[in-house]
């Protein structure tokens, strides 16, 4: 397949977005690393774990550079280095986000709950569903294209009922860091920096998985006329 300019035109505003939003967290993040937090990120997120009275979540330190996440299977908070043993501001708010995770999880947080359970039809999407596709505008044959554009849609779900969950756990260690006085209110703006920013790649992820499926839709009612 010729490459399509009407492709670019589709997904350029969010890979615009995602560019500007790597930046803003590159930035952000080293600031807020500058910035010295009476906790390391694991001593920060065991505090609001107990407090959450989630004794049994684990928290490990994991290899990479923010690489942190929670574990849903095992009920534990994975730490990159940096954020695991540095007391900052950076270190904190991000170990505050993972814990938030944690608590959404105990909670049974809506959202959390689908996100989970459209993991496995959204690593279908993302292989089976972009192949069938690509393969459908190739040959030229509409079924295969709408068949791809199904199994896509599994991406686009997954990334939409994600932008709650990661807004939320970003709300919920914002006011976790406060309440348990790990971080003054008044010092939470490299906090809030840091995890608005982290928040806007999530936004440019969800809009680029959108767009891909509209120019497939576009594509596949056009081979339909």
């Amino acid at each position: 397949m010729i490459f399509d300019p009407k492709y670019l035109l589709f997904i350029a505003p969010a890979l615009l977005l995602a560019f500007w939003a790597q930046m803003r967290v590159k930035s952000a993040y080293a600031q807020a690393m500058q910035q010295g937090a009476p906790l390391s990120g694991a001593a920060a997120a065991r505090k609001l774990l107990d407090a959450a009275g989630l004794h049994q979540v684990g928290i490990e330190q994991v290899p990479g550079h923010l690489s942190d996440h929670y574990d849903p299977r095992h009920k534990v908070l994975r730490l990159s280095p940096e954020v695991y043993s540095s007391r900052t501001m950076a270190a904190v708010g991000i170990a505050a986000h993972e814990a938030g995770h944690a608590i959404q999880d105990a909670k049974h947080y809506a959202p959390l709950v689908i996100r989970n359970a459209a993991v496995p039809a959204a690593g279908i999407g993302s292989n089976a569903g972009a192949m069938l596709a690509m393969l459908g505008l190739v040959f030229q044959w509409s079924p295969l294209l709408l068949i791809g554009i199904i199994l896509f849609a599994a991406v686009v779900f997954f990334q939409v009922v994600n932008l709650p969950v990661e807004f939320d756990a970003s709300a919920r260690a914002k006011a976790e860091l406060v309440s348990h006085g790990i971080v003054a209110e008044h010092e939470m703006t490299y906090v809030n920096r840091v995890l608005n920013a982290a928040a806007l790649t999530y936004v440019a992820g969800t809009l680029q998985s959108i767009m891909v499926m509209l120019y497939y839709i576009m594509r596949y009612m056009g081979s339909r006329n």
